[in-house]
């Protein structure tokens, strides 16, 4: 570690002037709801395109692949711009940006020329504009509200109940338009989006434009990332999570479906997806009443529910059982999402947290291509249901090392007046 002392994890910008529900927080909460929403309806309509078009599945994987690499590639650039400028205004820039990569690929699809080239430079564009937005969500959800948990177990409920409700409003919208007139819908999201962040009157930041010292764009990488890798609580967490990725949750999508498709149909695997997507939500709510003080040990220790989801499906347990076992694993992953974002916001300045972000989000998501890239071979070498069950053990192995780290087990939450002291503890 840097022997350079850690600045102070005390938020420096003040909170929102009213509760939860003011009208930044209203304006946040209805611009990442519908742009949610829109999110989860692009996979099903691209997708029904696509095929509508002669394309098959593998034209499919890298059309998301474009998008999926851009944005993993570009985040931590997202995170030095959105420290140096204005993050809002970046965010609002990336919205502009997808709703004209959207608003010409549902062109494309409506007048029936659809190159893959092309669907794939759209999707890397979209990849980009999203890899400078979502350094910005970390930052933000503190100047919007003042309960930060409490804001993002409500922003979590709702993503979760879009991701619910998206993909069968897609299917619907694609069998009575089309897929060109989804896409759209995706685009309007987008604009919405804009618009309510545009409307935005967010306190000052931690430094303003004049206040904070001249620097380079490089130094402001290096010094995220000794930021990053001076919190010890931070990089292993990710550290344990890469791990987790490449072995459980890259390989968990593809393999649920090969398994659960051909022995009980399409419905079941609907079904237990829905299971997955309701448990979430109600882990989000659980998250907004049950607090603990330290959040992080609480979220871990949740963490070994969510073994339930490869098990239960690799177990061959009846439908009903997978259901059960699916939702209480939702339940358990939302659980600890909340407290992960919460400590991140919560135990880190302003003038950094988006650079700290972008460097957590990239070692997150990063791995998962492998992950789903290597579910065929391990598949075809061991079996599916060896590979699930196997990721059954590995998320109870993952939560036990987490606990098992001093910095992670013992950092306390960041409350008034104890944020900075309680961040220097923990580290």
């Amino acid at each position: 570690m840097t022997s350079t002392p850690p600045r102070s994890t005390a938020r420096q910008h003040s909170p929102a002037p009213r509760g939860l529900w003011s009208r930044n927080f209203r304006l946040y909460f209805i611009a990442r709801s519908i742009a949610t929403l829109g999110d989860s309806m692009l996979p099903v309509a691209q997708s029904a395109g696509l095929l509508l078009h002669g394309y098959g599945a593998g034209a499919i994987g890298v059309v998301m692949a474009s998008y999926t690499a851009c944005f993993a590639g570009l985040v931590i650039l997202g995170g030095v711009i959105a420290d140096r400028f204005d993050a809002r205004k970046l965010m609002i820039g990336a919205d502009v940006v997808r709703l004209g990569t959207m608003s010409l690929a549902a062109a494309l699809f409506v007048a029936g020329h659809v190159v893959l080239w092309e669907m794939c430079v759209l999707a890397a564009a979209s990849g980009a504009a999203a890899a400078m937005f979502q350094p910005g969500v970390a930052s933000t959800v503190p100047r919007v509200a003042r309960d930060v948990q409490g804001a993002n177990g409500i922003l979590r409920t709702a993503e979760s109940l879009a991701f619910l409700a998206g993909p069968a409003l897609a299917g619907l919208l694609v069998a009575f338009v089309s897929p060109g007139g989804v896409i759209a819908v995706d685009a309007a999201t987008f604009a919405a989006s804009a618009v309510c962040l545009l409307l935005l009157r967010l306190p000052p930041a931690a430094l303003s434009d004049e206040e904070k010292p001249p620097s380079t764009f490089r130094a402001d990488l290096v010094e995220g990332w000794r930021e990053f890798r001076s919190r010890t609580w931070m990089w292993s967490v990710i550290l344990v999570w890469m791990v987790y990725m490449i072995t459980v949750i890259g390989p968990l999508t593809p393999l649920a479906a090969v398994e659960i498709i051909p022995s009980h149909g399409i419905r079941a695997y609907g079904l237990v997806q829905s299971a997955f997507g309701a448990g979430t939500a109600l882990g989000a709510l659980l998250a907004i009443r049950v607090r603990s003080e330290h959040p992080l040990r609480a979220g871990s220790t949740a963490l070994f529910g969510t073994a339930l989801f490869p098990a239960s499906i690799g177990a061959h347990l009846p439908v009903p059982a997978m259901a059960g076992c699916v939702l209480i694993a939702g339940v358990c992953s939302s659980y600890w999402g909340v407290n992960w974002a919460t400590s991140v916001q919560t135990q880190v300045s302003g003038d950094i947290l988006n650079r700290i972000h972008a460097y957590e989000v990239a070692g997150s998501v990063a791995t998962v291509p492998f992950g789903q890239a290597l579910a065929g071979p391990a598949s075809g070498l061991f079996g599916t249901p060896h590979v699930l069950l196997a990721g059954g053990v590995i998320t109870v192995l993952a939560a036990t090392v987490l606990l098992s780290i001093p910095a992670v087990r013992n950092l306390v939450r960041a409350q008034a007046g104890r944020a900075g002291e309680d961040g220097r503890k923990s580290r």
